[in-house]
């Protein structure tokens, strides 16, 4: 288990409940934790490692080539396909100690969603625990940074009915974007569904934009389509009121290969009141430096189509050194 970052509370009165399981608290941690009623927890900037599946295989792909229409004329711009299985890629950040890390799934269909679950199963989230008594042990903890419990979120097609399914596969969080911003608009009953179903520690706001008349659009449906909402102060302060995390990729750029957009990390760093992560153009080690400082050492970083396991020429182990550097920062 990666090391903690911070002191966390933990909360004596447990909120998360389903009637599917016969629920135990447990605290692993209260022994060697201070308890507080309210802490905010402030990381190093991290790396978040990601995994992208479509139709069940582990692909990078140009994210605004997708489509769910067969027939609009857009070409799937695939970067690369591994042959390695979406598991393999979870032992390995498990292995690594890397926590936070993003499991895509690029389309609905059950292959995608097969491996996935197998991936969750790989490296589970520390939120649920299997016993022997063949029931499922779940920890609630508040004002927590869920991600130094290990874990992967798991996104794509997420709504309220299948949401905590997928936190019982042993997702650390759900991730979500199509659902909450629909037709266009945000859907301010549905994120607070989402809210009641999982509860606001385990639900990350996917806000990928793009730019639109000079300002930040959230776009949803595999990100062809811009809303109303534009990203600001205003906007992240009160999402941040129903989400643990957020997750932004810089649209323009991802997938690209053709530099990060450091107005948008800027403005992530100045305005995200909440742990965020960007993703998009990330092409060398410099860029990480650059996300660092524009993010004013906020924003954490999401490498995909660069890196030497998904075709490109940045080492992932180098990538992996920069992260335990930034650990060590904090911790000396």
């Amino acid at each position: 288990m990666a090391s903690l970052r911070g002191l966390v509370s933990l909360s004596p009165n447990p909120i998360f409940l389903h009637k599917r399981f016969k629920l135990k608290v447990i605290t692993p941690f209260s022994s060697t934790l201070q308890i507080a009623s309210r802490l905010t927890v402030r990381c190093a900037v991290r790396f978040r490692p990601c995994i992208d599946i479509h139709k069940g295989k582990v692909k990078q792909i140009v994210g605004s080539t997708l489509s769910d229409s067969k027939d609009d004329g857009t070409k799937l711009v695939t970067n690369f396909e591994s042959d390695k299985s979406a598991a393999e890629f979870a032992n390995l950040y498990k292995e690594d100690g890397l926590t936070g890390g993003h499991l895509i799934m690029l389309g609905a269909d059950p292959l995608s969603k097969a491996a996935a679950i197998q991936a969750l199963h790989a490296y589970p989230g520390y939120g649920i625990y299997g016993s022997d008594d063949g029931n499922a042990h779940i920890a609630e903890l508040n004002c927590v940074d869920w991600n130094i419990l290990g874990g992967l979120q798991v996104g794509g097609g997420i709504n309220s009915d299948n949401s905590l399914s997928y936190i019982e596969e042993g997702a650390s969080h759900v991730i979500v974007t199509s659902y909450v911003f629909s037709n266009g608009q945000m859907d301010l009953e549905r994120l607070k569904d989402l809210v009641c179903v999982v509860g606001k520690q385990r639900l990350v706001l996917d806000l990928s934009c793009r730019k639109k008349d000079g300002k930040y659009a959230v776009v949803t449906d595999r990100w062809q389509k811009f809303s109303d909402v534009y990203l600001d102060e205003k906007v992240l302060d009160f999402l941040a009121g129903y989400a643990d995390e957020f997750l932004v990729h810089g649209v323009d750029v991802e997938g690209k290969k053709l530099g990060i957009d450091e107005e948008l990390v800027a403005l992530l760093g100045r305005h995200s009141p909440i742990p965020v992560t960007y993703a998009g153009g990330v092409t060398t080690m410099g860029d990480l430096e650059k996300i660092k400082t524009a993010g004013m050492g906020r924003v954490d970083i999401t490498v995909g189509s660069a890196l030497d396991i998904f075709g490109g020429n940045l080492a992932y182990k180098d990538v992996f050194a920069w992260h335990s550097q930034q650990e060590e920062v904090l911790t000396n």
